[in-house]
């Protein structure tokens, strides 16, 4: 088992009475107080195994609405799959590992969604359009509808999950074992 260079914690979050979220927080574990968020190639394998474990067997996507040219200009450079989903939101479904963390790596700086849930096998057109305008807040009304959803802002070192399906509990331990080859404690709080 490699050193724990990082901590993951998984915690629920109140965001309001009409949505259920959990919040994770990846740092690097230094001797001060404040432990900074994780960025980076490590941190970016980090998340990407992690992203694959929340799904689990559902299928999955990466949904973004910002810096357009430079994802469809990576995507192809890279030959990644990607969708056009609306005027101003791109669809990149679920990555093998490598191919996740590199396009993770290449776009820590930006906020972009996340979703898993059987309703990927078909364009959810209204969603697109609404990711288009609002961004991630398009997910508020929506995400009952799919198995998760979350706001991927991995520069400040944080994914927070939407889900009626997934438990601060139930995601530590889908993420406990995926992320045993990497250098991660994951932790939920008392």
């Amino acid at each position: 088992m490699p050193a724990e260079n990082y901590r993951l914690t998984v915690e629920p979050l109140d965001l309001g009475a009409d949505v259920r979220a959990i919040a994770l927080e990846l740092v690097e574990q230094t001797e001060d107080k404040d432990d900074p968020a994780a960025r980076g190639t490590e941190a970016a394998a980090v998340w990407a195994a992690s992203l694959s474990a929340l799904a689990g067997t559902e299928p999955w996507a990466l949904d973004f609405f910002s810096r357009l040219d430079r994802l469809r200009d990576y995507c192809r450079d890279h030959g990644v799959k990607y969708r056009d989903a609306a005027n101003r939101c791109v669809v990149v479904p679920s990555l093998e590992y490598e191919a996740s963390k590199a396009l993770l790596a290449r776009f820590e700086a930006e906020t972009f969604g996340f979703r898993a849930g059987r309703l990927l096998d078909s364009p959810d057109t209204p969603l697109e359009n609404e990711l288009a305008h609002r961004g991630v807040d398009a997910y508020h009304h929506v995400f009952q509808n799919y198995f998760a959803c979350g706001v991927c802002d991995f520069e400040n070192g944080s994914l927070t999950v939407l889900s009626m399906k997934l438990t601060s509990s139930e995601i530590v331990r889908r993420l406990r074992p995926a992320l045993t080859s990497h250098p991660v404690r994951v932790d939920r709080p008392e």
